[in-house]
């Protein structure tokens, strides 16, 4: 209940998450750790997200550490 409580006096406060999953990788936003291979993720897209990111008022604490998918060789 309490954590609760924090996260939405932190989200009223303008605290909100770096949501990466799924969307075209963005320097801004998304820090990349590695490349992975994949047919079925378009290339240049977050295959996997590592660690969250944060933003407050639209200025960045924390990027979220992502997996980028790049084209299968061959």
């Amino acid at each position: 209940m309490i954590h609760q409580q924090l996260r939405t006096v932190l989200t009223d406060a303008g605290l909100e998450e770096v949501d990466a999953a799924n969307k075209a990788f963005d320097p801004n936003w998304h820090e990349a750790v590695s490349q992975q291979e994949s047919a079925e993720v378009p290339e240049g897209h977050v295959l996997q997200q590592l660690r969250k990111g944060y933003k407050f008022r639209d200025r960045l604490l924390r990027p979220a550490s992502v997996v980028v998918a790049k084209a299968p060789v061959g």
